[in-house]
């Protein structure tokens, strides 16, 4: 293989570019924050937020995580998001997922303010990521084709098998794609043979989290693929959807870990910024005396 395509080096650069848009945020007078909505109970969860805190320290984003027991009501998180959401000192708010059983998730999400709504999960958001309009889209999405161009890849022209059409990662980047002037196609669970359209492509985008779903025989030695999905398998640890042996035949391949999800973490506080630029366009960003 001729490249790994590593998110270390692309997150790096986003973390100097966000860094430098909080001081100038906190030379006008807003220090940026971000609240996160935690259920106990789910281990990545949990993981996942305390990895945030440690990012968001790094950046000089104010940051809190908001703990509930597992019993916790639908009703008592969607008030406690309606205060988010009046609290002007708060810009963005995210929503630790999966959520218990008995608290439904759309729900919930309904109720984020657009213009806080860092994980770019509400229905105005996911309309913006179709059409185009202002609006905070999905990270991982955004990190995938990030991590892409950041090593001279352009979708522009190219044919891209996307494989996994999920609300999370497949569909929201389908749009984006579509916007970089890619030809797509997709595929999907009632796709019957995935590896006619992985072979006919020049770029591989998968999110399936099926541990060695993409193989050698799917793939050519021109192809660039970037793996976006994750799986935790025993004795082996968190890999992605591409069998390790595609890497000896490919052009160029993101690792897992190491790849997306790397960036992924970064474009969320990305995602941060955007919403405090839509709150100062809005004019309800607060301002201290700086």
């Amino acid at each position: 293989m001729s490249l790994w395509l590593r998110g270390k080096e692309v997150a790096e650069q986003v973390k100097s570019s966000i860094a430098a848009e909080v001081r100038n945020f906190e030379e006008r007078g807003t220090q940026p924050k971000v609240v996160t909505i935690l259920v106990e109970g789910d281990a990545a969860s949990a993981y996942y937020a305390k990895s945030k805190a440690k990012m968001a320290s790094q950046l000089g984003i104010d940051y809190e995580i908001c703990r509930f027991k597992p019993s916790v009501s639908q009703e008592v998180l969607v008030s406690t998001i309606k205060r988010l959401n009046r609290d002007a000192s708060v810009h963005g708010i995210m929503v630790e997922l999966p959520l218990p059983a008995h608290i439904d998730t759309a729900t919930v999400m309904s109720v984020v303010a657009p213009y806080k709504d860092v994980d770019g999960l509400t229905t105005v958001n996911r309309h913006a990521n179709i059409t185009g309009e202002q609006g905070i889209y999905p990270a991982t999405p955004l990190a995938a084709v990030r991590l892409l161009k950041h090593y001279g890849f352009t979708p522009s022209g190219k044919h891209v098998a996307l494989v996994g059409f999920g609300q999370t990662v497949g569909q929201p980047l389908f749009h984006l794609l579509v916007r970089e002037n890619a030809t797509v196609t997709v595929c999907h669970v009632g796709t019957p043979d995935v590896s006619r359209h992985t072979l006919a492509s020049d770029i591989i985008f998968v999110a399936v989290g099926k541990a060695g779903l993409i193989t050698p025989d799917m793939v050519h030695e021109r192809h660039v693929i970037v793996d976006a999905g994750i799986n935790e398998v025993e004795g082996t640890g968190i890999v992605g959807d591409v069998d390790p042996t595609v890497a000896e035949k490919v052009h160029a391949l993101s690792p897992t870990p190491g790849g997306v999800g790397t960036v992924t973490t970064v474009q969320l506080f990305d995602n941060l910024m955007r919403a405090v630029h839509w709150q100062e366009q809005l004019g309800v960003l607060e301002r201290t005396s700086a």
